[in-house]
């Protein structure tokens, strides 16, 4: 049995072509064989996942109503709560923590009868590109298991790669879904912000975060934000535009569509095989009727150092909850509240996650707060303001995801501002609050992926998607993992 899409395994299971059973035993199959040389796990519910794809299978057979996703196995970024299953981030602050709950998008997965088959791993609370600042294990890229699967859902873009799950849960604070999503050659959103509930996502910048589904093609990636999508009164933050009631890619008005190729992400540290692919998917578009036009959108290292200020801010008020005493890691070397406080924390974060504490604690002290936070704030504004200016002229935007296909493992670990770089064409779109899709657009010469990003305006999936829809038929790009 070869199951290709999500699409496929609802459609199957539903017309008893085969058993949802069969489906979970299949993908379960396949995290056996390879998962100790990919490491896209943190946990894996082997038992739980196939008496509840028995549970559908008794459904069906008894005509009751299932849902859209019914027998689909889904992966889920371990920063995103499920209610009896470890939810550790990663970290050795919350390593045995066990969520009392499920997050709003668990809920939802499941009431479409999805099925969670293990929960994936990823950086520290989301911080890095290439999932190799986890504290239990470093993830491999499929494509080259020497090479990272990018960050910090790198766990879940693995994950789909991979064939160990073909729906994928990941969050996106500066490009953690489209980047992995690019070095993994899968299709990876990041929705306008809103669209999704955050209730269960364990915050990293909460002004910034959103949830997104990973898929192996467009067609699965629009159902899967369709399921996905709507207000929840336990996040205030959430919104109640829904995109669509259904998603339809296929339009006969894409080709009245207007696109801008910013000229300043085809600049600089851009890998001259990414430029080139990037360039080659425009044509393929042009020579479709698209009308593809040169924009200018300022892109810097300035707009960069505002996201890491922001983000970091917020990173810093959101961890100042794990302090051993309520819930997460306790020292047990300490001789007051201080002592239990202080070595709690040093115990139980990474290096990278001090960091941005500490940044992001001086950057808001007295003194510091107008000279850092204020003119990062200050250029956020400024980028919104640059991105509806560009999309009161063009509907969609089109550029790299990151400037590189994977990189080794180690190559820059050594290098804060090299790892940093790795979002600099992805950051803007959360500071905007933005919607972004990255698909595979082709492949360097040493094979591995490479990604593009479609950004549109608020609210514009849709028409991301029908682009994205429209250029994946063209390029037809159908090279497997060989792990």
């Amino acid at each position: 049995m070869e199951i290709k899409s999500i699409h496929e395994i609802v459609s199957g299971v539903k017309e008893k072509k085969f058993k949802a059973v069969e489906v979970m035993e299949k993908y379960l199959k396949n995290i056996s064989k390879h998962e100790s040389r990919v490491n896209a796990f943190l946990s894996i519910r082997e038992e739980k996942a196939l008496e509840e794809a028995m549970i559908i299978d008794a459904k069906i057979a008894k005509c009751e109503t299932v849902g859209r996703l019914a027998g689909v196995p889904v992966a889920v970024k371990d920063n995103i709560c499920t209610d009896g299953i470890k939810t550790t981030c990663a970290s050795k602050m919350l390593e045995d923590y066990i969520s009392p709950y499920d997050a709003t998008v668990i809920k939802k997965l499941k009431g479409e009868g999805a099925i969670i088959i293990g929960k994936t791993n990823m950086d520290e609370f989301a911080m890095g590109s290439s999932t190799e600042n986890s504290v239990f294990k470093s993830t491999s890229n499929p494509w080259d298991l020497a090479r990272v699967p990018g960050g910090s859902s790198g766990g879940s873009a693995a994950a789909v790669a991979s064939n160990f799950a073909p729906l994928a849960l990941g969050s996106d604070t500066g490009g953690s879904i489209r980047q992995p999503a690019a070095f993994c050659g899968i299709v990876g959103l990041k929705p306008t912000y809103g669209v999704v509930s955050r209730f269960g996502l364990i915050a990293f910048a909460s002004s910034l975060d959103q949830i997104g589904p990973m898929t192996k093609n467009v067609k699965d990636c629009a159902l899967s934000i369709e399921l996905l999508q709507g207000s929840d009164e336990k996040d205030s933050t959430s919104c109640n535009v829904e995109l669509t009631a259904k998603h339809s890619l296929e339009s006969e008005n894409i080709k009245k569509l207007k696109v801008g190729v910013p000229k300043q992400f085809l600049a600089g540290e851009l890998d001259s095989e990414v430029k080139n692919s990037i360039m080659k998917s425009v044509k393929i578009l042009q020579k479709l009727g698209v009308k593809v036009e040169e924009v200018s959108l300022p892109i810097n290292e300035e707009i960069l150092s505002a996201y890491y200020i922001i983000s970091s801010a917020e990173a810093s008020s959101n961890l100042a909850r794990f302090d051993g005493v309520r819930y997460g890691h306790r020292t047990s070397d300490y001789q007051n509240i201080e002592q239990l406080i202080t070595n709690s924390r040093t115990e139980g974060f990474g290096e990278e996650v001090k960091r941005r504490i500490l940044l992001g604690t001086y950057v808001l002290s007295s003194g510091y707060y107008d000279a850092f936070y204020n003119k990062a704030q200050k250029m956020r504004e400024s980028i919104k303001k640059e991105y509806r200016e560009i999309f009161s002229k063009y509907d969609l935007i089109i550029s790299p995801v990151a400037p590189t296909v994977a990189f080794k493992k180690g190559e820059k670990t050594h290098s804060a501002m090299q790892m940093y770089l790795q979002d600099l064409y992805t950051v803007s779109v959360n500071l905007a609050g933005l919607p972004a899709l990255s698909m595979n657009c082709g492949f360097a010469k040493n094979k591995l992926p490479i990604g593009l990003q479609i950004m549109g305006s608020h609210y514009s999936e849709e028409k991301i998607f029908q682009l994205a829809y429209l250029l994946e038929g063209e390029l037809d790009l159908r090279k497997k993992v060989t792990l």
